[in-house]
């Protein structure tokens, strides 16, 4: 009688166990959740691996969250287990720059330059990851990724020559990528000097990748300025 009595209340209390919610720092745990945490003064502190070891987890669960300790960023596994797809949480690390220079000319006509952006930092999220050349005008970013590049260029024809054409691009060690900015054709005339060109792209990058943005005449040849100083700007966030 008294092993019976003694089972009952062994399966009973694991029944109370398996249903219920799991409290930590309180005994009145949320209805929601399975597990409720609670402090003060501490947090919870889950599985810190590198990406090396992130990706020689065994079947991930989809949902899996994990600490990439070479990238400082929380990352879950939006994928299935058989193809894992890794996705950071944490918020995008970015950097921008825009121009002071005012002087040079950015329609340059045989050789394409770099474009003279690089002249006031904005912001930089994480200098571990883009450091800027700005001598150079370029930026290297020093992990593996998928990046946004941005770049606005404000224009103003410091020659009376008409039909002035700046053409510009993003490059990748010294490779054109993606798409032209064609749209700065200055008529200069009737009082129009100015004009704009515009780029935005998404690019897969490695480690010491180098960007920077080419500019070169295809109209007429005449001198063109940056309009004036911060009417310039390039904006590079790691995505993913």
């Amino acid at each position: 009688m008294k092993k019976t009595a003694y089972l009952i209340i062994l399966l009973c209390c694991g029944y109370y166990y398996s249903a219920a919610q799991v409290g930590i720092g309180t005994t009145t745990p949320d209805a929601s959740s399975i597990l409720d945490v609670e402090s003060t003064d501490k947090g919870i502190l889950i599985p810190r691996l590198t990406t090396v070891q992130i990706n020689a987890i065994t079947n991930p669960a989809n949902g899996l969250i994990v600490f990439n300790t070479d990238l400082n960023e929380f990352h879950f596994n939006c994928g299935t287990t058989a193809t894992p797809d890794w996705v950071k949480t944490s918020h995008s690390m970015s950097v921008k720059y825009s121009n002071t220079d005012t002087t040079t000319n950015v329609n340059p006509n045989t050789t394409a330059i770099n474009l003279p952006i690089l002249g006031s930092l904005e912001w930089n999220d994480n200098t571990s990851l883009y450091t800027a050349n700005t001598v150079a005008n370029t930026i290297t970013v020093t992990q593996d990724g998928r990046y946004k590049i941005t770049v606005n260029v404000s224009l103003l024809a410091a020659a009376a020559t008409a039909r002035l054409t700046p053409e510009m691009w993003i490059e990748i060690n010294g490779t054109q990528q993606g798409a032209y900015g064609s749209t700065g054709y200055i008529r200069n005339n009737g009082g129009h000097r100015e004009s704009s060109l515009h780029i935005t792209e998404v690019l897969n990058l490695t480690a010491n990748d180098i960007i920077s943005v080419s500019i070169v005449r295809t109209g007429a040849n005449g001198s063109v300025n940056l309009r004036s100083a911060g009417t310039s700007n390039i904006y590079i966030e790691k995505i993913k």
